[in-house]
């Protein structure tokens, strides 16, 4: 088929005069207060100067490599370019307002600047309107960037249990990001960590709504700041509305069965938040709930996201997730039906990414009447208002030269801080740990000496298989340990590894464990480091959550030396290890820490900073076992017979909230405000928090509910206030929380909010206190 050219011709000066008329109009309105009225004028300037095939380009988002050529750096009989026909064909033919992804490559933000500018200038142009481009991208603990600052993963800064780093991840992400003249990122994950078998429970903030909703309104402050258009701030995304991690089989993208109520009452709350604290875009659910796809949900993404939680920014859909209404979920017959269905749902822009057709076939269906230019209008204010917003119009770019901290030293100590307040020490047997700096080491494992690992996903290239090649002037668990002691104290084995060769993170193989044997006779301690390979998505998927075969053997020979084990585990959930948890004398977990992980791993390890991380979800114990710890009473019948007088905790590995640290804190003078309180009052919690140790430290005071009786089966708990304090040893501290009785409202069978009068326990540091709500109200 040929391809339409752009013409210039004696209309040039027609869409020239236009284009100006419109830039004038924005120009002068911008310079005045900004208020929603304002703000109106603006984008109405704009859609009243548009054809319908330009607003429906401006809903349109394809993938880098639909205007480029070439497929590799490391290829020069291919290397990758843009293509100038193509991004005209695109961008001036077909009107599409927005481009994401990285096409491949690893740019630096002087190369990132060079493919940015190439693109808006022919938006800005070379169009008529001269509309510019929203680029998006994954900027899951980072800017996608050479030398760019890798931070923990989200389910690392919730170990944290700290809001100020989570803002500060954010701040400096976004600020990196938009060095490379990128405005938009495709974070937070606000999706609850629920199920451990899912490939991204890395990527949110843990199983826990409460945790998830403090630190993402946290993350979108940090992304988005006071104003989005400023040259440091980005616009954030919510991802992925709504329930998308928990999925039944545990696999990425198959189906959920999660009833209303349970919807409403634990996956809901995090994006009502964070809606609540301004962010301004939304990234819909790839799977389907109760048989339904959430891209074609019009009770999703109208009903609730719209007209209950009052979004009123930009909904985008994932990856091909239009088109996988007829290739996924079979609700569609065809692309055209796909496209009427996810519009007529609620959806502002489709993540198309590999063609123009979006564009073609909503026009017919315009054209059809089978859609509205109304319901059109509607997604083009959303996405017009959200680029005025973030500036484009006056500053589609901007000098990456202006961004001296990219990737620079003051970064990479607020990652090595976030790294630091995130590991977390499981176990700690006759006190094996801290260690001394001249025991010696053996230190083996696969994840012992790889940059890859410490990061995961999303790092540098999308699987992150990479990474070691682009991280390779930041420390491995080994390298750092060598950098604190010496060479000499410090052996290093492999034992299992990952080929390299190999894109699946699931296969690794053991290489030398009698070798490790060899050498492990000459050590004091043997530092064993397992986990898992680079993964996201798809590729991700288990079929088995014990960790694998092969590091089970190196860690039983290790065992069978009779020298202590200290186990350090690098994963981005939690995969089960019960068979040789017993014989370890340690335990720390460091999740996915970044590129600074081995360096804080490090300073723990040898005691130059006391452990605080706090797991952010449930341990499992047994693949039998994978809930959360607000599990129904009757979930722990599996243990014991599930009554209110009996232990009613899972048997898991370890509990949610909990770490060790190298100090003591003791716990007093647990006060609560009355006994009895009305649906209109607030619970004062008070206790008193003492480092009773010889190291100062920080401890992550906890306050969760009981509600003993409800018409809907209550939690065992919920957590609803934390605070993360440091106390100097011998210091002591007074803590104090303010609980609304309203928050101990939960989903009734009507799925509206309901509090009811009853009885109810409030726990925190070890002790229980009992009160009553003596009036029930619906909310």
């Amino acid at each position: 088929m040929n391809k339409p050219k752009h013409i210039f011709n004696t209309n040039m000066l027609k869409r020239t005069f236009f284009g100006l008329l419109i830039i004038g109009t924005i120009v002068l309105i911008a310079g005045k207060p900004s208020n929603d009225n304002v703000t109106d004028e603006r984008v109405e300037a704009l859609l009243k100067q548009m054809t319908l095939a330009e607003k429906i380009g401006q809903m349109t988002q394809v993938t880098l490599e639909v205007i480029s050529k070439g497929d590799s750096p490391f290829n020069m009989d291919k290397p990758w370019e843009l293509d100038m026909e193509k991004i005209h064909e695109v961008i001036v033919n077909y009107h599409v307002g927005s481009i994401l992804n990285t096409g491949g490559l690893v740019r630096t933000p002087e190369e990132w600047n060079k493919v940015i500018t190439t693109i808006q200038d022919v938006a800005t142009k070379d169009t008529r309107l001269n509309i510019p481009i929203i680029y998006g991208i994954d900027a899951i603990h980072g800017m996608y960037g050479a030398g760019a600052t890798l931070y923990p993963h989200e389910v690392g800064l919730a170990a944290t249990w700290n809001p100020t780093i989570a803002f500060d991840v954010a701040k400096l992400s976004a600020y990196e990001t938009k060095a490379a003249s990128i405005p938009w990122v495709f974070s937070p994950t606000l999706d609850l960590g629920i199920d451990p078998r899912w490939p991204r429970q890395y990527e949110g903030f843990g199983e826990d709504p409460y945790l998830s909703s403090v630190l993402g309104v946290a993350s979108v402050k940090g992304f988005e700041g006071e104003n989005i258009g400023d040259k440091n701030n980005v616009a954030s995304c919510l991802k992925h509305f709504v329930g998308y991690g928990n999925p039944k089989s545990g696999k990425d993208r198959t189906p959920a069965w999660i009833p209303e109520p349970f919807l409403r009452e634990y996956f809901l709350p995090p994006f009502q938040k964070a809606i609540e604290a301004g962010a301004r875009s939304i990234m819909v659910n790839s799977g389907e709930i109760n048989g339904m796809p959430v891209h074609a949900s019009k009770m999703l993404l109208k009903e609730i996201l719209r007209d209950e939680l009052g979004f009123q920014g930009v909904v985008v859909t994932d990856w091909f997730d239009i088109n996988n209404l007829v290739e996924r979920h079979h609700v569609a017959a065809n692309k055209k039906d796909a496209i009427k269905m996810a519009i007529d749902a609620g959806v502002d822009m489709s993540m198309v990414p590999y063609d123009i057709e979006f564009c073609k076939l909503l026009l017919e269906l315009v054209k059809e009447g089978e859609i509205t230019e109304t319901r059109i209008d509607q997604s083009v204010r959303r996405i017009l208002q959200l680029k005025l917003d973030l500036d484009l119009f006056e500053n589609p770019t901007y000098d990456y030269k202006e961004y001296p901290e990219y990737g620079g030293f003051k970064h990479h100590q607020i990652a090595r801080n976030a790294a630091l307040e995130s590991i977390t020490l499981l176990k700690n047997k006759n006190d094996i740990l801290p260690l001394k700096k001249d025991v010696k080491l053996l230190v083996t494992g696969p994840n012992a000496n790889s940059n890859r690992t410490l990061n995961g996903g999303w790092s540098y290239t999308w699987q992150g298989e990479e990474t070691d090649i682009h991280a390779k002037d930041h420390n491995t668990i080994y390298e750092a340990l060598v950098s604190k002691s010496s060479s000499e104290n410090i052996t290093f084995v492999q034992g299992v590894e990952y080929p390299k060769e190999v894109a699946d993170y699931k296969i690794d193989r053991i290489v030398d464990i009698d070798k490790a044997v060899a050498k492990a006779q000459n050590v004091d301690y043997i530092l064993l480091c397992l986990g898992e390979n680079t993964y996201t998505e798809k590729p991700g998927d288990l079929d088995e959550l014990t960790l694998s075969k092969n590091q089970i053997t190196l860690a039983n020979r290790m065992i069978e030396t009779g020298k202590p084990v200290i186990l350090i585990l690098n994963e981005g959930r939690p995969r089960i290890f019960n068979a040789i948890e017993q014989d370890i004398a340690a335990v720390v977990q460091t999740y996915l820490p970044g590129n600074e992980g081995g360096n804080a791993l490090a300073e723990i390890l040898y005691g130059d900073v006391n452990p605080s991380g706090k797991l952010p979800y449930t341990y499992p114990r047994y693949t039998n076992d994978l809930v959360p710890y607000y599990h129904k009473f009757s979930a722990s019948t599996a243990h014991n017979d599930g009554n209110i007088n009996n232990n009613h905790e899972i048997n898991s590995q370890y509990e949610f909230g909990f770490g060790l640290s190298y100090t003591n804190f003791e716990y007093s003078e647990y006060q609560i405000s009355k006994s009895t309180f009305t649906s209109d009052e607030s619970i004062e919690v008070s206790i008193k928090v003492s480092n009773t140790g010889k190291r100062d430290g920080k401890e992550v005071v906890q306050l969760y509910t009981t509600d003993l009786v409800a018409s809907l089966s209550p939690s065992v708990k919920r957590l609803r206030r934390f605070k993360k304090v440091e106390l100097k040893a011998g210091e002591t501290k007074t803590i104090q929380f303010s609980l609304p009785i309203t928050e101990l409202s939960f989903i009734g069978h009507n799925n509206q909010p309901l509090l009811e009068a009853g009885d109810f326990k409030i726990h925190c540091g070890g002790f229980t206190k009992d009160f009553v709500l003596s009036d029930s109200r619906k909310l």
